[in-house]
């Protein structure tokens, strides 16, 4: 299967495509990027060709595309590889805002490609596990949620509004309520919160408290920032806490680490040692084409992380419940 890369502007894009670069059968045939530079690194880098023109990438014979762009150009992106029929793997959030996720998405279907949206948080063995309990009814029924997503401040254009879409809360939120949507598969009917800037002297979000209800009741929580320092020991977490009827448990992508001492920048590290969410990202990716049969995230679920990201600036900024 020939696979192409759009853009390097998130740091995503070298991690997938490494993990490509690990699949039976895969070859990465090109990456466009019209950052000049920064493209012909990585082709380096990835030892294939840099394309700073658009429309000849996509003439290329490939069956897919990862889409690592900035936020603000993830439609533009879509929307043009659609239409050279090519499937998709787009970083997240879908989109910046809801009108562009959902055309998104329609062009997909009217041009019959597969889009699937980058949650590699499903794919950490902790999550995945925890969801298989409480689909056979180890927890009872599932009363709450509690979730954190605490990192560092990206920089760069994560804190350029236009670009971004949004600081922390964008970035932080959406990973935590596609967990929560498919443990529970219902959706968020209602949203509040308080969105700041707490950490860092920038001019977006990078932290938010959340309260979320989901349509059966189900209450949640949430904690979105850039929280973290530069010299902490890991990147940072992403914990979820989901309390059933018949037992409580709380599971972290990340706590599978060990912790190691040196005398560099970091006295101390965690060593992360568990399977590589990326990889499994792109392998079932490359399946469900391979397989021809919908993604296991699909851009709806991107649309509706997305909707309550946004419901949640909504509600600080008027103070009032957000219905979904």
């Amino acid at each position: 299967m020939k696979v192409g890369m759009m853009s390097f502007a998130h740091m995503h894009a070298y991690s997938y495509a490494r993990e490509l670069l690990k699949l039976e059968d895969v070859e990465l045939v090109g990456i466009f990027d019209d950052d000049i530079e920064r493209g012909q690194k990585a082709a380096e880098r990835f030892d294939t060709t840099h394309y700073g023109d658009q429309a000849s990438f996509l003439e290329l014979d490939m069956d897919a595309v990862i889409v690592c762009s900035e936020n603000n150009r993830h439609k533009e992106m879509v929307v043009a590889a659609a239409k050279a029929k090519k499937h998709i793997l787009c970083e997240k959030p879908i989109a910046t805002n809801v009108a562009d996720a959902k055309d998104m998405i329609q062009v997909c279907e009217d041009e019959g490609v597969k889009l699937q949206i980058a949650y590699p948080v499903r794919f950490s063995g902790p999550i995945a596990e925890l969801k298989a309990m409480i689909d056979n009814g180890e927890l009872g029924d599932i009363v709450a949620f509690r979730t954190t997503n605490r990192g560092q401040n990206p920089g760069g254009w994560f804190v350029d509004e236009e670009q971004s879409g949004g600081g922390a809360v964008l970035d932080h939120t959406v990973h935590m309520a596609d967990i929560m949507r498919w443990y529970l598969n219902e959706e968020v009917t209602e949203v509040e919160a308080i969105v700041d800037s707490y950490f860092h002297d920038v001019a977006i979000d990078d932290a938010g408290l959340l309260t979320l209800e989901f349509a059966n009741g189900v209450i949640a929580t949430h904690d979105a920032s850039w929280s973290r320092f530069k010299e902490f020991p890991t990147w940072g977490d992403a914990t979820i806490e989901v309390i059933g009827t018949k037992q409580t448990i709380k599971v972290d992508a990340f706590q599978e680490h060990l912790l190691l001492w040196g005398s560099d920048r970091k006295s101390l590290k965690h060593v992360f040692f568990g399977n590589d969410m990326n990889f499994g990202l792109l392998y079932d990716f490359i399946n469900c084409i391979k397989e021809d049969r919908d993604p296991s995230i699909t851009g709806y679920d991107g649309l509706k992380s997305l909707e309550i990201s946004l419901a949640a600036y909504e509600a600080s900024q008027t103070n009032q419940k957000v219905n979904l």
